[in-house]
C-alpha cells in the first residue's frame, strides 16, 4: 500500500522536476486541487453514511466513545506543534500536520490548498509515515502500554486500515473503541486544519 501510495507521487515530482506537466498546468493545479478534495470528502462520507450497523453501535457506547479520540487529538496535536517549532516551523503549521491523523489523501491536499505545497507535501509524507509506522509499532505499543494505547497511534486508520491489525493484536474487544476513534477522528481533520492553519493568516 504504501508503495502504491510512493509511486505515484515519485513520478509526480519527477514529472514537475522535468517540466514534462501539460501547458497550462499551473493555472488549471488549483482547480484540480480544489475537485480531488471534495471528491475525497464526499467518498469518505459516503463510506460512513453505509456503515449503518457500526453507527448504531457507536451510538450505544454514548460519551465513552470520545474518550480515546479526544486524548489521541490532543497528544497528536501538541506533540506535532512541539516538534513542528524544533524544525523550525510555526507552532500552528506543527499543530496542522499533527491534525492529519494519518488520513494523508485528505490533510495533504487540504493544507497544499490553504497554505503551501511545501507544507502540504511534508503533511502528506508525514500522515503517510504515521500509517505506516503505526503498524510496525503497534505490537510493541500493545504489549508495553496496553489495548487502550495500541488504538492511539493510527489516528483516523482506525476505522479502516489498521483496524484489522488492532484486531488481532489487541482483540475483538476492542475494536468498537477503535472503529469509534477513527470515525471521530477523521470527521475532526477537516474542521481541525482549516481551523489550526487560520489561525497563522
Amino acid at each position: 500500500m504504501i508503495i502504491l501510495i510512493l509511486f505515484p507521487l515519485a513520478l509526480g515530482l519527477l514529472a514537475g522536476y522535468l517540466g514534462l506537466t501539460p501547458a497550462g498546468y499551473a493555472l488549471k493545479a488549483d482547480g484540480l486541487i480544489s475537485g480531488v478534495l471534495l471528491l475525497v470528502v464526499f467518498a469518505v462520507g459516503v463510506d460512513m453514511g453505509r456503515r449503518q450497523e457500526a453507527l448504531r453501535e457507536l451510538a450505544l457506547l454514548g460519551p465513552r466513545a470520545l474518550l480515546v479520540p479526544v486524548g489521541v487529538a490532543l497528544g497528536s496535536v501538541a506533540g506535532a506543534a512541539l516538534v513542528g517549532l524544533a524544525l523550525g516551523l510555526k507552532w500552528n503549521e506543527g499543530a496542522a500536520i499533527g491534525a492529519g491523523f494519518g488520513w494523508y489523501s485528505l490533510s495533504g491536499v487540504l493544507i497544499t490548498k490553504l497554505h503551501s505545497v511545501r507544507l502540504g507535501t511534508l503533511t502528506f509524507l508525514s500522515n503517510v509515515l504515521r500509517e505506516a509506522l503505526s503498524m510496525v509499532i503497534l505490537p510493541w505499543v500493545h504489549k508495553y502500554l496496553g489495548k487502550l494505547a495500541a488504538i492511539a497511534p493510527g489516528g483516523a486508520t482506525t476505522m479502516d486500515v489498521t483496524l484489522p491489525l488492532i484486531a488481532k493484536v489487541a482483540g475483538k474487544e476492542v475494536v468498537l473503541v477503535a472503529f469509534a476513534s477513527g470515525f471521530i477522528l477523521s470527521l475532526l481533520v477537516p474542521v481541525l486544519v482549516p481551523l489550526l492553519i487560520g489561525i497563522g493568516k
